[in-house]
């Protein structure tokens, strides 16, 4: 084979982990290194290294004369931005984009008003030049674009809020916007409101409105449920 190790890894990983994550594999099934090995026509190194990485996630417990257990849901780290990235991917989907989407209207528009108290003015120009080119990318069937500059807006809320648990939430906001736009579940061109908005918040937080970038913020994230409602009920 000419794909190198680490993209042996990550080829298994890519099966494995999604698989666990939709419930092929029940919780406390046993997987076998062995028959993965074989399966997947790897070296047994190549699967104790996949293995690792999703004890790492605790998708799965390794004991000995046992050998490697899937765990429930309940242990898996949620957080992790390969473990959403494969629930979403799952047929999950509409309820994992309600979870993470609750999650962000609770977070961000706290975070967006202490953006307003401590954002630096390059933070304040990097989002209005996040928020231009929002606006440049949403007409024209271009959510590529759109979603580059719409992340990167979401990570500059978070960390200018000043609060280092907020920015690390950073990973987590990518994957929830990342996957409303891989998997369709986002209108052709995106709405309007939603991007005016955007911008309207980009100046708050230049004017050190607080207040106002909460609200805005809580529109946005209330603005994306209502979408859900919509394209993943």
């Amino acid at each position: 084979m000419s794909t190198t190790g680490r993209g042996l890894h990550g080829r298994v990983l890519d099966t494995l982990g999604p698989e666990i994550t939709a419930g092929e594999y029940p919780p406390g099934s046993v997987l076998r290194t062995d028959e993965l090995a074989q399966r997947f026509d790897v070296s047994r190194s190549v699967m104790r290294e996949v293995v690792r990485v999703l004890e790492s996630m605790h998708l799965v417990e390794s004991r000995r004369r046992v050998g490697v257990t899937v765990l429930p849901s309940r242990e898996w780290n949620v957080y992790d931005p390969q473990v959403i990235r494969w629930r979403l991917a799952g047929a999950d989907r509409p309820r994992q984009l309600r979870s993470l989407t609750v999650l962000r209207s609770a977070i961000e528009p706290v975070a967006a008003g202490l953006a307003a108290r401590n954002a630096t003015a390059e933070q304040c120009a990097e989002l209005t030049e996040c928020a231009l080119g929002m606006v440049a990318h949403s007409r024209g069937h271009k959510l590529e674009g759109y979603l580059f500059h719409d992340v990167a807006f979401h990570r500059v809320i978070l960390t200018a809020s000043g609060n280092e648990m907020f920015a690390r939430l950073g990973d987590v906001v990518a994957e929830v916007l990342a996957g409303r736009t891989h998997h369709d579940v986002m209108f052709e061109d995106p709405d309007p409101a939603a991007v005016t908005l955007h911008v309207q918040l980009a100046e708050a937080v230049r004017a050190r409105d607080a207040a106002r970038a909460e609200r805005l913020t809580r529109e946005i994230t209330e603005g994306a449920l209502q979408e859900l409602d919509i394209l993943a009920p």
